[in-house]
């Protein structure tokens, strides 16, 4: 990373402006301009007093890293697939460690089952039923579900989800936290 680049970089990860950053240091906003756009060589001073005003030493600056920028988009070679029996979900993004919400594209083999132990876990679901019919139960209520429906609840209700019918069903669904 050029010297202009790396400034520009940990200038914004203080979320500062360029002005902020002068007031900081004592070096006019034009020289931090043209260091940052590539046009001027600090010399030694300058660059200390500029980490000098970010509270950095020069090993902390050369050695700064660019957060990674999060993934925003994904191919459907990039879903996670996870399969439960007759049950295939496909989880957009690998690893959610760090996310509150997981998405998911759901395909219910006909005889599809989440099992006759209804599930229960913190958090909220909601879903919409794309092709096929689903059997949703929801604490003491069930209904099928057919292409365009939907459902939305607390996941601390007791649930299940079932497809007892001749077709695949394929539902997209969101749930908080991610479960799996």
């Amino acid at each position: 990373m050029e010297i202009g680049d790396r400034l520009r970089a940990v200038r914004q990860s203080f979320g500062l402006s360029q002005r902020a950053l002068s007031r900081r240091c004592g070096v006019t906003n034009a020289t931090i301009s043209l260091i940052e756009s590539g046009k001027l060589s600090p010399t030694f001073g300058v660059l200390k007093k500029i980490t000098d005003g970010l509270s950095l030493d020069l090993s902390e600056f050369f050695g700064f890293e660019e957060p990674k920028s999060e993934q925003v988009f994904y191919s459907g070679d990039e879903f996670r697939e996870l399969r439960n029996g007759k049950i295939l979900y496909r989880q957009v993004g690998r690893d959610l460690s760090a996310r509150a919400l997981q998405m998911l594209y759901e395909t219910y083999d006909p005889g599809a089952d989440t099992g006759k132990v209804m599930l229960k876990h913190e958090g909220e679901e909601a879903g919409v039923v794309i092709e096929g019919r689903l059997e949703v139960w929801v604490g003491g209520a069930k209904r099928v579900l057919k292409a365009g429906d939907g459902y939305s609840f607390q996941s601390s209700i007791p649930h299940r989800f079932r497809n007892p019918f001749d077709e695949t069903c394929t539902v997209v669904s969101a749930c908080t936290p991610p479960s799996f």
